[in-house]
């Protein structure tokens, strides 16, 4: 199940929050915080479309980009004997290390 929504183009993370009873929903990748509350689906679609649309017409009257830049570029950390693993599989697809990791990720998140 995927905890996500979508609003024209943009994605929202849903979390429920137990304390409130109510399903909170985050926008992911923006240049600045928009969040929305609701007890249910149609709610959370209303007050999402809300939220974003307050937020677009803020940047817009800011005179800034709605979404976070990202250059292309991340660090990752992870065990030597993984490194080892993944660099033996791509080396093995006839592949270079950074094309494999950039296919496999690309995969998960298809």
């Amino acid at each position: 199940m995927m905890n996500t929504m979508e609003f024209d183009g943009f994605q929202a993370i849903i979390k429920y929050d137990p304390e409130i009873e109510m399903f909170r929903g985050e926008f992911l990748g923006l240049n600045d915080g928009a969040d929305f509350y609701a007890k249910d689906i149609e709610g959370l679609k209303h007050e999402g479309a809300t939220s974003l649309k307050v937020f677009l017409a803020a940047c817009e009257e800011r005179g800034i980009k709605p979404r976070k830049a990202y250059s292309g570029k991340f660090n990752v950390r992870i065990a030597p004997a993984l490194h080892s693993d993944i660099a033996v599989k791509a080396s093995a697809e006839g592949k270079r290390l950074n094309q494999w990791v950039a296919e496999t990720l690309q995969q998960a998140t298809a």
